[in-house]
């Protein structure tokens, strides 16, 4: 599997536990050759080394992780997960067949931008100015689509872009103050995944509501919400259970994670004086008091 970020990884973690779950057996009938790495400029040496190595399946986090393994390979089979539009990411030609040597799950609901932007107004009465976080280094669809929710919902959004692996978050945090946000919606890419718990902590800091993506709610921002990446990756051994059992990649269909969770923290809530409406509170899947 690659790549990530060097140390723990729950999606790697929750692969391995959805495949043990459906009867695999590490070192007995199944080995694993994780390649990990958080400069993309590493992808086409570790996918051609998995490609040496003669492995059955390569799975993939991330669209330019599975261009590069492509690139690699057109025989070993490709699953991916964490991935915004595998059509658009010119990753499969059709979601339903995607034919060729490439499937996988995604955990992109193209409708999640619109509902994060309305529990944002639910949850902070009068909200006019949301500051969205995102990543320089990756495409920009979810930016997009992200901006023109905000703007369908009468918001005025303000985007920023971080700068991987050591980014300026002193500079965005100053711009965010600037723009006059009430709001900050951090996007679940690689770069803010990886500084998550500094930037919420900034966020609180300044008395400014924080939604993060519903598996970041480690982070402690006040809400966490939208489908599970850890759900995907999971889902993901499904995928790979049939590969391995004779299915070709090309016939299975692009699997979609569109389940949302919402994670309210009323501890940082209360920290930065918001008020919870019940309204919200009530469809929590979680409350961390």
């Amino acid at each position: 599997m690659l790549p990530a970020a060097p140390g723990p990884n729950l999606s790697l973690d929750v692969f391995r536990e959805g495949l043990r779950e459906l009867g695999y057996v590490e070192g007995q009938d199944i080995a694993f050759e994780p390649r990990f790495t958080n400069q993309m400029a590493q992808l086409p040496d570790l996918a051609a080394e998995l490609v040496g190595l003669g492995v059955d399946v390569i799975a993939v986090v991330g669209a330019v992780t599975a261009r590069a393994a492509m690139r690699a390979t057109a025989d070993i089979p490709i699953v991916f997960t964490v991935v915004v539009d595998a059509v658009e990411d010119e990753l499969v030609p059709a979601m339903e067949r995607p034919g060729g040597n490439v499937t996988g799950v995604t955990s992109f609901d193209p409708e999640q931008p619109r509902s994060q932007m309305r529990l944002l107004k639910e949850a902070i009465p009068g909200l006019q100015r949301v500051a969205i976080l995102g990543d320089a280094a990756i495409m920009g669809a979810l930016m997009a689509a992200n901006e023109a929710a905000a703007k369908a919902e009468g918001l005025n959004p303000h985007a920023l872009l971080l700068q991987g692996p050591a980014p300026d978050l002193d500079g965005a945090f100053a711009a965010i103050r600037q723009a006059g946000a009430e709001a900050l919606l951090v996007l679940e890419v690689p770069v803010t995944n990886a500084h998550g718990g500094r930037i919420a902590e900034r966020a609180t800091a300044m008395r400014l509501p924080s939604m993060f993506a519903v598996d970041r709610a480690v982070h402690e921002p006040m809400l966490a919400y939208g489908t599970s990446i850890l759900e995907a990756a999971r889902r993901m051994a499904g995928v790979v259970d049939h590969i391995l059992k004779g299915a070709r990649p090309g016939d299975l269909p692009v699997e979609a994670v569109t389940r949302h969770g919402l994670v309210v923290n009323l501890k940082v809530a209360r920290k930065i004086g918001v008020t919870i409406p019940p309204d919200v509170l009530g469809r929590a899947d979680r409350v961390i008091e």
